[in-house]
């Protein structure tokens, strides 16, 4: 595949080509009686002239820029053949991640165990780019510029259906420009997180000691640009980083910057200027978001980014993405979808409790658009759906709204993300909107918390922050159970004999 700089420059050479013949041709008339020619500005030419000159340039086309790109999803049906034994799960969990199975009494099923490799083998064999997999929803993605094709691998034996999940004219990349002048460190008058923090009485559990030491977060996200240069964030406890999207990025610290902003809200430690919900924790930064585009592949890098992050034992995952429209208007999805078990990313992050990981998600920034409701995988059972209110406790217009379609209360709480603080792409503290920005709060806060109580379950958490909420004796689908008060669940726990 060329290069997107390579192509454009081919584009433009194309476009330039294609104006000059509609400049030099038209206006024309067509000389009726004689369909084979075409008379111009007095001249007669030759019909068939034109159309070999345009047909060459089109032919200069490269190939990329001509094609339709397919991503299909093809749901297997089993796992046949499997190399894997749930009797030996170091082989595809690590350590950590079978200890945290363990401390919660969590037994592994068949979901845990990879895809079938006989399967991905005879796909291989078959012609097939593979580009994702997916052991808990037990499906691959492939790749092509042949729908047929595609089409075709609906009829292998071992292949259970098919779903096809992007269908475009290019893949689109993104790279932001590379930064000569390097960062200053930061610059602030005030603690600027005071605020965000103590709204959610997270400043308690921090005055308590616990800030995350010893727990694992990842961020799923579209990009994390200039994490890797900003000083403030060079210095948090980065455990790795991977990119699940296709195609990968060259970079994601070249990336969009949404995840980094979501990033310093958690990690960053800056005495006296900015301090994160939970800057002792470690952090896997894990990019599944395609942000120039919105189709329903990117729940298959979501699904992909969320098994790894369990696989290298992750604790917490925050998950500031939703999704409800994409750019093929029929993939878009309905409120009557909105269970938390009809579509792939929220099926898959129902999953996570039960392996033991706590998700925190945003509830959507659709609460003032005609769709006004949460966005999946906020719908799923058994996670924490973040809502956005403003530093008095008030709920912003945008913040998207439940309940569920089987009626379920969403968001789940509320946390400041209005005017919510965090470090931008210069290097600087801004203010932010978004339920993105509120889902981080919450997120940093469980780990936290998790580090205080480490015998709960992550069901157990979920509900003890829900309870904690100050509207949990009247939720209703715009608040969800309120502002949760990490603090009082500490004092609570504390008090237990």
């Amino acid at each position: 595949m060329v290069s997107a700089s390579n192509s454009n420059l081919k584009l433009l050479f194309f476009l330039q080509s294609a104006f000059f013949i509609l400049i030099f041709f038209v206006p024309l008339r067509l000389n009726i009686n004689n369909h084979e020619k075409m008379t111009v500005n007095g001249k007669t030419y030759h019909s068939l002239g034109f159309l070999l000159l345009l047909s060459l340039l089109l032919g200069a086309l490269p190939h990329e820029l001509m094609a339709r790109h397919y991503m299909m999803r093809l749901t297997l049906k089993d796992k046949q053949g499997t190399l894997y034994s749930l009797q030996n799960p170091e082989a595809f969990l690590s350590q950590r991640a079978i200890e945290r199975r363990a401390r919660q009494h969590l037994a592994l099923d068949s979901t845990d165990l990879p895809v079938s490799q006989l399967y991905l083998d005879r796909l291989a064999a078959h012609g097939a780019k593979i580009v994702s997999k997916s052991k808990w929803n037990n499906s691959v993605l492939v790749y092509g510029d042949s729908l047929s094709f595609l089409e075709s691998l609906g009829a292998l034996p071992y292949v259970h259906k098919t779903e096809l999940v992007y269908n475009a004219d290019s893949l689109r990349t993104f790279e932001c420009p590379r930064r000569t002048k390097e960062f200053d460190e930061l610059k602030g008058d005030d603690d600027a997180t005071r605020q965000q923090l103590e709204q959610i009485h997270l400043d308690a559990l921090h005055k308590a000691g616990f800030r995350g030491k010893g727990m694992v977060v990842a961020v799923l996200d579209g990009g994390f640009q200039y994490a890797d240069h900003i000083p403030a964030l060079k210095r948090i406890n980065k455990v790795g980083e991977r990119d699940f999207v296709f195609p990968p990025s060259h970079n994601i610290y070249r990336e969009h910057s949404h995840g980094m902003k979501v990033l310093s809200v958690m990690a960053v430690h800056e005495k006296g200027l900015f301090e994160g919900a939970a800057p002792e924790a470690d952090y896997w930064l894990l990019r599944c978001e395609q942000t120039e585009s919105e189709n329903r592949s990117e729940e298959d890098f979501w699904a992909a980014a969320a098994e790894f992050a369990d696989s290298v034992g992750v604790d917490v995952i925050n998950s500031s993405l939703g999704y409800s429209e994409y750019d093929e208007e029929e993939q878009n999805y309905e409120y009557r979808h909105l269970d938390g078990h009809t579509m792939m990313i929220s099926r898959m992050a129902s999953m996570l409790a039960q392996k033991g990981i706590v998700l925190v998600c945003s509830a959507g920034n659709s609460g003032n658009e005609q769709w006004k409701k949460i966005t999946i995988p906020a719908d799923a059972d058994d996670v924490l759906t973040v809502g956005a209110v403003t530093s008095d406790g008030e709920n912003t217009a945008f913040s998207s709204v439940g309940p569920t379609a089987d009626g379920r209360v969403k968001p789940d709480v509320m946390a400041m993300g209005g005017y919510c603080s965090v470090i931008n792409a210069e290097g600087e503290i801004a203010q932010q909107n978004g339920t993105s920005f509120a889902s981080p709060l919450v997120a940093g806060a469980v780990a936290c918390l998790w580090q205080a109580l480490p015998d709960k379950t992550a069901c157990e958490l979920i509900e003890l922050i829900r309870r904690s909420g100050d509207r949990y004796q009247w939720p209703d689908n715009i608040y969800g159970y309120g502002i949760p008060d990490f603090g009082r669940i500490l004092d609570n726990e504390r008090k237990k004999p």
